[in-house]
Formats: structure tokens, sequence, C-alpha cells
């Protein structure tokens, strides 16, 4: 038993060396642009891109407009406006259509790739985040009180109602399985629907934290992970049993969270003034690596692994402008 004790705190000691040198190492994300928007005002709520167009679609939901950002160019090159507190913005590059979630008024609008309003879905209360399936085809938009609706964006129509125990959240869909993963803060829980069924199959509660409102997926290692503001952790959850393996301190008031396949890290945005950067040794194992600083209320954020870039959302605070801040992931040990 001594020296299975022994083999054990060796490797815990490890482990924590390992979290240690990798918190001393510089720049795992790199700041190389912002792009100011200056006509911006308000909370700015989640983002989408059209990597072929290379645009990236801003719901400024204090503004009432969706800004167009051009990448390339780093100007902010306009926006759809009159809309009523856009907070879920999807681009679908199949068909080059953008969808918009307005929770003032409860529409989901559709345009085509000209920005030309060609449908509208009503009465879908607080309409929030939006997801595709690419291989059916469907969009799922949590809205309400506790509800994803399944919709059709060709009509636009809603073709069905998934229940849930309250309102929803992030939620994520699996590319190899049927299942979506809901985060439902006010039940503190994870709600687990079965798309095919259209219903609730499982809901695992949460304890070692609560208001988890981000979350994303790694199907490879079975590993969901979920931001939570009281107390700011990520907690990573096993899909197959909705046990908890891991809990890490993260920064507070998150909205975003994503997952880099290629380097094994986590990017976590909140509004707490940074970008906590978690890496994953193993399914099991998980440090930060880095807390950047960020301007306070700077929660949403969307990554794109096509050119890993990360582009974080700043509102206007006195006299700095709202800007989208743009970051190059770097890989380790190469500044690359």
């Amino acid at each position: 038993m001594r020296i299975r004790n022994s083999g054990f705190h060796l490797l815990s000691l490890l482990l924590l060396m390992g979290c240690e040198a990798k918190a001393q190492e510089p720049q795992t994300l790199r700041l190389t642009n912002t792009i100011p928007m200056p006509s911006v005002e308000g909370r700015i709520d989640h983002m989408s891109i059209d990597a072929e167009g290379r645009h990236l679609f801003v719901a400024a939901l204090g503004n009432n407009s969706v800004e167009i950002v051009d990448i390339d160019g780093g100007v902010d090159a306009g926006g759809i406006g009159h809309m009523n507190e856009p907070q879920g913005v999807f681009y679908i590059s199949e068909s080059k259509k953008l969808v918009v979630a307005s929770g003032g008024d409860g529409n989901i609008r559709i345009y085509d790739h000209a920005l030309a309003l060609i449908g509208t879905l009503e009465k879908l209360d607080d309409a929030d985040n939006i997801r595709y399936d690419a291989q059916a085809k469907l969009l799922y938009c949590g809205y309400g009180d506790g509800a994803l609706a399944v919709i059709d964006p060709e009509k636009p129509a809603k073709v069905a109602d998934i229940r849930l125990d309250a309102h929803p959240e992030s939620f994520r869909l699996e590319t190899k399985g049927d299942r979506i993963f809901v985060n439902v803060p006010h039940a503190d829980e994870i709600e687990v629907v079965d798309r095919a069924k259209r219903e609730v199959i499982a809901k695992w509660p949460l304890k070692a934290a609560q208001s988890n409102f981000p979350m994303i997926l790694d199907e490879d290692h079975h590993r969901l992970f979920v931001g939570c503001r009281n107390p700011a952790k990520m907690l990573v959850l096993d899909t197959g049993t909705g046990a908890t393996v891991a809990a890490v301190d993260c920064v507070g008031d998150t909205d975003d969270l994503f997952y880099d396949m290629d380097r094994k890290r986590i990017y976590i945005s909140g509004g707490g003034g940074a970008i906590t950067v978690v890496e994953q040794t193993d399914a099991d194992h998980y440090c930060v690596a880095e807390n950047i600083k960020t301007p306070a209320g700077a929660r949403t954020s969307f990554f794109s692994a096509g050119d890993d870039r990360f582009f974080l959302a700043a509102p206007r605070r006195g006299g700095q402008p709202a800007a989208i801040r743009v970051y190059q992931a770097q890989t380790a040990h190469t500044g690359k």
C-alpha cells in the first residue's frame, strides 16, 4: 500500500508541476487585431461565421442589430438594423443563409446570401441560442419557459417542440449520435434529448457548481465541458454517465466556451475580465494554462477552428467603442 500511495502522490505532483509550468508559458492566444464597432451600444450576444465569405455575424442585442464584420478588412461592414434584442445567430454555410433569433419579439428571421429577408417564424418567446443539424437539415432554437423548437428553415416552420424543465441556455448536438445536451440553469441540471424521439431521456443534476450557461462537446473523449457562474468553474462531464470527472476554476460571468481540438484546449470567455485557457492532459485531467486579461463585460466569443482564430466581443465602455478582438491560437513551444 505504501508503494501505491507513493506512486499516486508522485503522479499528482507531476500533474501539478505540469500545470504550473504551462501557466507560465506566454500567449496561448495572441491578440492580432481589434476591429471597432463604433455605432454599437449596449450588450453583445452570440456570433457566427461565414468562413468562405470572411464575415463574422455579431448579435448586438443592446443595439437591436446584427453587425457584419469584415474579418480580413478589419472593419465593421454595416449590419441589419431594426431587430428586437437579437440573441442567437447561425450562418448555414451550405445554403448561405443567415438565421437570427430575437428574444424581444420571439421571431426567427432567415436571410439569403444577399441578406434579404426571405422568411420569418413568429411566436417563440425569448428566442435564444440556435444550432443546426446539417444531416437532417433542421434548426434547433431554445426558447420560452423551457423548450427546444425544431425548425425546417426552408419553409420556415416549426415542426416539433421538445419540452424542458426551464429556459435552455447553450446546447450541443452530437455529430456521431442522436443526442442533444442542454444547459438548463434554472433547474441546475443538464438535460439530455434524443433527437429521433424528440424527448428528454436523462437529467444530470449539477452539484459542484450551478448557473450553467455555456457548453461545448468533445465527442472523441466522450466529454462535455460546462461553464458555470456559481461558483466560477468549468465542469467536465462524462457523456456516457453524466458524472462530473473534473472541475477547474475559470473566469467569472462566463457566457461562451469553445474546444480547440488540435491543441487540446478550452477557451472560456466571461464578463469577469479574462479569457481562461484550460489545457486537456487527457480525458480526466485539466489545468489552467493562462488567464488573458480582457475588458470587463467582454462575455461572448467565437472560435473559428478553420483558421485558428478566436473572436471576443467587447461592449462599449466609457470612451472605448465596442469592438471585436481577434486572437490567433498559438501552438505550444513554437509560437506559431
